[in-house]
């Protein structure tokens, strides 16, 4: 029998992870597991949904996108600041399951999953966010150590994730289906452009390709000073950061032909965006 605790204050609910109790938010990952026989239900699990300072989606003095840990994928969907100033993020949020999955589905649980097909990894990865944590602060590319393994310590509990910006960036996955689909490949973009429209700065990311989420250094370089032309060569440079696998999704030779290809679409989608 699993039992179930409600603290209504972050450090009560530190308190009993510490303790050996597991966290569940939304429940969407836990619960699926359980059901399809993948993860027993822990034996005592704390339910976070009491704590309202974790829900909230603002800008601080310093211009950076504060999002709370039970801030849910249909909250981000539908911010209009999010989607203003940190576009691939609301890019990923739209895409995640179902509409009863989005509006449960939270960023926390997302993060604290690791999966190396996750919706908001690449989105956050270009944008340089920090996860914040019960803790401390730790940056993202750090966090995520491998498939769904984090560096959360025992204890930890994800309250916020930091989020400098605002910038022009888009998200763009492939996928068989327009929804309950996860990525078989994904990328992010974030494009800085000079006065005459060429790149000061690019940054990109990558999903479902490699044990997390990553940046893609050599297409980042390619692309320091150049234009929108070049956007089709730097994207055959996205091949080196991946590590795709074959699955029953899709073949690691499909994957790794299909990286410059979604790569060049989210650099397309970013250039517009930053153009406006």
């Amino acid at each position: 029998m699993t039992s179930l605790a409600a603290p209504e204050t972050v450090a009560d609910a530190a308190a009993l992870l510490v303790a050996g109790a597991s966290a569940v938010a939304g429940g969407t990952d836990l619960v699926v597991a359980a059901r399809s026989g993948r993860r027993a239900l822990p034996e005592a699990l704390v339910s976070l949904h009491r704590l309202d300072e974790l829900r909230d989606i603002d800008v601080g003095p310093d211009g950076a996108l504060r999002i709370g840990a039970l801030t849910t994928h249909a909250d981000l969907e539908r911010s209009e600041l999010v989607r203003s100033g940190w576009a691939a993020v609301a890019d990923a949020a739209v895409l995640v399951g179902s509409p009863a999955t989005r509006n449960v589905g939270t960023v926390g649980g997302n993060l604290a999953n690791a999966s190396p097909a996750m919706e908001l990894g690449a989105p956050l990865l270009v944008h340089e966010a920090h996860v914040k944590t019960s803790s401390g602060v730790v940056a993202l590319e750090d966090f995520l150590t491998g498939p769904g393994r984090t560096a959360l310590e025992p204890g930890d509990l994800i309250t916020h994730v930091v989020v400098p910006g605002p910038a022009a960036s888009a998200y763009v996955r492939l996928e068989y289906r327009r929804a309950m689909e996860i990525a078989v490949v994904g990328s992010a973009a974030l494009l800085v452009l000079d006065d005459v429209g060429g790149i000061a700065a690019a940054r990109v990311a990558l999903t479902a390709v490699a044990p997390t989420c990553v940046r893609a250094p050599a297409v980042e370089e390619a692309l320091c000073g150049a234009t929108a032309e070049t956007f089709a060569t730097a994207a055959q440079l996205a091949v080196e950061a991946a590590e795709p696998i074959s699955d029953v999704r899709a073949s690691e030779r499909y994957r790794r032909g299909q990286i410059p290809v979604v790569v060049r679409r989210a650099l397309e989608r970013a250039y517009e965006r930053a153009r406006r």
